[in-house]
């Protein structure tokens, strides 16, 4: 993902419109005004340049919308029965996601079942936009951080010491980096609740993971596994920054509460890219299955074919598990053999170990 912008300024309240048109704004380039009514201020508009300014689901008088268009200005109309917001301006939060007592009536639940439905043009270009926006959310969040990511499987239970072990994992790494992981549950939750209580005792983690523990699993009832997230969450409050960037491609895997931030995306090829790009501190990879493997040699075709700058930590975790139950540590060690990465990948037992490869090995960026 391009980490640079030019100068871009969202617009998203008709009092924050008439606060910049009396500051004496001659020109809109770069603005993106949303979801605003604009019946009667176009007039106002055209006074100014309107030439490679957005306006993104605003509602108009007849012939002001052309009227932009010919000014140079791009429109792009509201689109209806759609779920999700495609014009969103920030990344969601958990209870964006988690919005009604029922996790069936949920939008997160909602969002899944429309983008798995007979779909048409416009929710097609639905989907596209939307991602598009959380593209541009995450680039504004993620300014000021070093971002290092934690890789692992979904199945891994509340309650289990590998649990546990991914937790504390997100807790070392969280008090020194900004942690991410694919957001949804198992090993990758463990990361983000780990990384919650990044600015707290050991002892307070210690009594989340005992709490979770009476609800081990998503698979029974995605309403319980949450709301007993939701509890710990209400009584550790505030918790450290993560992130969390699932995807509706996997209605299977319902993102977990503890990233404070969400960047969920529609299509999965966008959001296992951009996953992998945005992790400039490294990788951490936890035991896992297909998913997992595919994000190890997603993120090695990377690192082989990358600048030596820009080259970032790969940790795999789990000897026996890399090596004898997914041996994907032969196959890496042999891609790298004679490369510029081949320092930058390395097999670990411990978690100890892992943080301190990603915290001693800090690069300048992807």
């Amino acid at each position: 993902m391009k980490r640079t912008r030019g100068r871009v300024v969202d617009v998203t309240s008709l009092d924050d419109l008439d606060r910049r048109l009396r500051g004496g704004a001659r020109s809109l380039a770069g603005w993106r005004l949303v979801g605003l009514d604009l019946t009667g201020r176009v007039t106002a508009l055209l006074e100014r340049s309107v030439a490679q300014a957005l306006f993104l689901g605003c509602t108009f008088a007849d012939g002001d919308a052309e009227a932009l268009h010919r000014a140079g200005a791009v429109v792009l109309p509201t689109i209806p029965d759609v779920p999700v917001d495609p014009y969103r301006s920030t990344l969601y939060a958990p209870r964006d996601l988690y919005d009604t007592p029922h996790y069936r009536d949920s939008l997160d639940a909602r969002a899944y079942a429309w983008s798995q439905g007979r779909r048409d043009t416009d929710d097609a270009l639905a989907m596209d936009l939307h991602d598009h926006s959380v593209d541009v959310a995450l680039e504004t969040w993620l300014e000021g951080r070093t971002v290092v990511g934690v890789m692992g499987g979904h199945d891994l239970e509340r309650g289990t010491e590998a649990y546990a072990a991914a937790a504390r994992l997100g807790h070392a790494l969280g008090a020194r980096l900004t942690v991410a992981t694919g957001g949804g549950p198992g090993a990758m939750e463990a990361a983000n609740l780990g990384a919650w209580f990044a600015d707290r005792p050991g002892d307070e983690l210690a009594d989340a993971l005992d709490r979770l523990s009476a609800v081990p699993s998503f698979r029974r009832d995605v309403g319980a596994w949450a709301r007993a997230a939701f509890e710990v969450i209400d009584a550790h409050q505030p918790g450290h920054d993560s992130l969390g960037v699932p995807t509706w491609h996997y209605g299977h895997e319902p993102p977990n509460p503890f990233a404070t931030a969400i960047a969920k995306y529609f299509r999965n090829a966008t959001r296992e890219a951009i996953l992998l790009e945005i992790c400039d501190a490294g990788i951490v990879f936890l035991p896992g299955a297909a998913g997992t493997v595919q994000e190890v040699f997603q993120d090695a075709c990377e690192n082989y074919y990358g600048d030596p700058a820009t080259i970032a930590p790969m940790v795999l975790v789990g000897r026996q598990h890399w090596t004898e139950e997914v041996p994907a540590w032969p196959l890496l060690r042999a891609l790298a053999r004679g490369r510029a990465m081949e320092s930058h990948v390395h097999l670990v037992d411990s978690l100890e170990e892992a943080v301190d490869v990603v915290t001693v090995s800090r690069p300048s960026g992807r």
